[in-house]
């Protein structure tokens, strides 16, 4: 087997599918529309926005090296000299700035006959069917072909789906984003009158489990508004440094009647540094409050703690 040295390697992985296939295999790649491309010998692996995703098979990434390996077949030292050798012969020139340009389109995956596997999931984590229900009945949820994943979509102020984040509900719990998704435009329910009260979360799922703790406790769920964030949030070491996450600002940008946020995320040491990170960021004329699960690692532990639901260890993460 070739070898290859730790550099080559990590060379290899800073270039994206999309410039590989532009400058070094032209004919094996179809437009699909706007800045979203397919390939010739795969119509449905899709990539967009610096992602790639074999909906066919469920697998995806990010570089041209994921694609080979995963797609082409070829091992890691195959494919780290395919890409270090083109690299060789005629270094690209960077494309991020054709990629970007013009606005996205999401590409949802095709909807399944029915939800029964994503209803059934969800109910084993302890989320009452009448969230569930709400979901499905306004879009914002359904279960996916031939995957059967749980689709969460995100709406922008005029009910444009603009996000989906994808769970998986098998054993092995696949997570992922839908090709196009706008990290500004999260999964979240708006209160069912007006309220100046914003809970955030990491998940759906959280969001969704913390609503249901409210209609056990006999409170109004839909009383206040939540917003999940589009996966961890993850500042920079220097806290002043960093941004505050993309779908809360928009959010606040899109409903400025918000004046005051309480934060649910995760009781560990990413999910505490996010809420420190925020609380410092976020401006004063901003109502910030602190309050993570009473006990287990997310809302939907705490959740299943309530319900008495056994708690067990969490499968491997299929993350594309």
């Amino acid at each position: 087997m070739p070898y290859v040295t730790q550099e080559q390697i990590e060379r290899a992985k800073q270039m994206d599918l999309l410039t590989y296939l532009q400058y070094y295999e032209p004919h094996e790649l179809v437009r699909f529309s706007g800045n979203v491309y397919t390939t010739r010998t795969h119509d449905s692996l899709k990539i967009s926005n610096g992602k790639w995703n074999w909906w066919s098979r469920g697998i995806g990434g990010r570089s041209a090296l994921d694609y080979l390996i995963k797609v082409r077949g070829m091992t890691l030292p195959e494919a780290v000299l395919q890409i270090d050798g083109q690299a060789a012969l005629a270094p690209p020139v960077s494309l991020k700035k054709t990629e970007t340009e013009g606005p996205r389109k999401l590409l949802l995956p095709e909807k399944y006959e029915n939800n029964d596997r994503v209803v059934n999931y969800l109910l084993e984590r302890g989320i009452q069917i009448t969230l569930i229900d709400y979901c499905l009945d306004t879009r914002r949820l359904y279960e996916s072909r031939p995957y059967h994943n749980a689709v969460f979509i995100g709406f922008d102020k005029n009910g444009t789906p603009k996000y989906a984040t994808l769970r998986g509900t098998t054993k092995r719990r696949y997570i992922g984003e839908a090709n196009g998704s706008d990290k500004h435009f999260s999964f979240s329910i708006p209160s069912l009158q007006k309220s100046s009260k914003l809970h955030l979360f990491e998940s759906a799922i959280d969001l969704l489990s913390y609503g249901t703790l409210e209609l056990l406790s006999c409170r109004d769920w839909r009383g206040d508004n939540c917003l999940s964030l589009a996966g961890i949030y993850k500042p920079k070491k220097n806290i002043e440094e960093s941004t505050p996450p993309a779908a809360l600002m928009q959010y606040l940008k899109d409903f400025p009647h918000i004046s005051e946020i309480v934060l649910h995320l995760d009781n560990d040491t990413p999910g505490r540094l996010a809420a420190r990170t925020i609380m410092t960021l976020l401006s004063p004329s901003y109502a910030v409050s602190n309050e993570p699960p009473k006990r287990g690692k997310d809302m939907n532990n705490y959740l299943k703690i309530v319900l008495g639901i056994k708690l067990q260890k969490e499968p491997d993460h299929c993350s594309h």
